[in-house]
């Protein structure tokens, strides 16, 4: 079965989300620190009138924070509850979270759709990545490109 990936970069990892959780990718990142909150929070951003938390994933991932470029992008996320009333819904193999969230990431790749044998378990101790938050690799002739569960870092 083929799957379709919406891809981006954290530094030069090149990584890859199921496209079905993706609700927009925005290039306006007006973030409002949030005191006392975890060091993979960016902050809040509103987005036409909806408050959206903003994770830095490079950081939840184990990466040091960057600063926002002219590349920079927020993917947005369905929420569960959006994700639910999908029509391929049971093709969503992840779940996301109640409220709106944004991932802060370096730049926004392309659209990729992929045949699942392509996709092969991440080798273990990945770039330093917890492997709770790869779902698998996939080789490409000129990269890795690394599946996330964004479910899971989306956790806190």
């Amino acid at each position: 079965m083929e799957k379709q990936y919406t891809t981006f970069y954290i530094d030069e990892m090149h990584c890859g989300i199921d496209i079905l959780l993706v609700k927009e990718i925005n290039r306006q990142l007006e973030i409002s620190e949030v005191a006392g909150a975890p060091v993979f929070i960016r902050g809040l951003l509103n987005l036409r009138g909806q408050i959206i938390t903003v994770i830095d994933i490079g950081v939840r991932l184990g990466f040091a924070a960057r600063r926002p470029t002219d590349r920079s992008r927020c993917i947005v996320i369905k929420t569960t509850a959006e994700l639910a009333r999908l029509p391929q819904s049971s093709e969503i193999e992840e779940e996301t979270t109640s409220e709106m969230v944004g991932l802060f990431v370096d730049r926004i790749g392309d659209m990729i759709t992929v045949d699942d044998r392509e996709i092969q378990p991440p080798p273990a101790n990945f770039a330093n990545i917890d492997g709770r938050y790869l779902s698998g690799v996939i080789q490409r002739e000129a990269d890795l490109l690394v599946i996330l569960k964004i479910g899971e870092a989306l956790s806190c």
